[in-house]
């Protein structure tokens, strides 16, 4: 019986094999959604509705006390070059780059200066960071949060 189990799984592993050193090859990551035209549009804070995106969303909201703050762009940037696997791990990102007048993003998150905020699709915040982040090390957050566990057992795009 093992070995029935062995050689149905070096079948698999050999008919999917060349999957996956094609996305290698092509640069596109195997973990990418279906859909690579998914273009990266941040959502300013003052149109964002927090509330709303509860159990919908995962947000990660940028704040700096300009838009020049170099790393306000190194973040965003970052973030770009990730953007089909952010998306396809349903994340939502929000910029706040206006403290004065306050959004409510800023009044609930009350970041100081430069910095990150990941939140889990329950509205909790997970993890705050005053420096930017590589797009790798944000999806591994991401990835490491329960709710995320979950869904990658039970099936959903990676």
């Amino acid at each position: 019986m093992q070995a029935r189990w062995q050689r149905a799984a070096l079948v698999m592993v050999t008919a999917l094999w060349p999957l996956g050193a094609q996305a290698q090859s092509s640069g596109v990551s195997p973990m990418a959604p279906a859909d690579k035209d998914a273009q990266f549009m941040p959502i300013p804070a003052a149109e964002a509705d927090l509330a709303g995106l509860v159990w919908k969303k995962r947000p990660i909201v940028v704040f700096a006390d300009t838009p020049d703050d170099p790393a306000f762009g190194e973040q965003m940037r970052a973030l770009e070059n990730r953007w089909p696997e952010l998306d396809a791990r349903d994340v939502v990102v929000i910029t706040d780059t206006t403290p004065d007048p306050m959004s409510d993003v800023r009044r609930k998150l009350r970041p100081s200066g430069f910095s990150m905020v990941i939140m889990t699709k329950d509205g909790s915040v997970s993890l705050r960071k005053p420096l930017p982040w590589s797009g790798r090390e944000v999806l591994r957050s991401i990835d490491k949060m329960p709710l995320r566990r979950d869904e990658i057992r039970n099936g959903a795009a990676m």
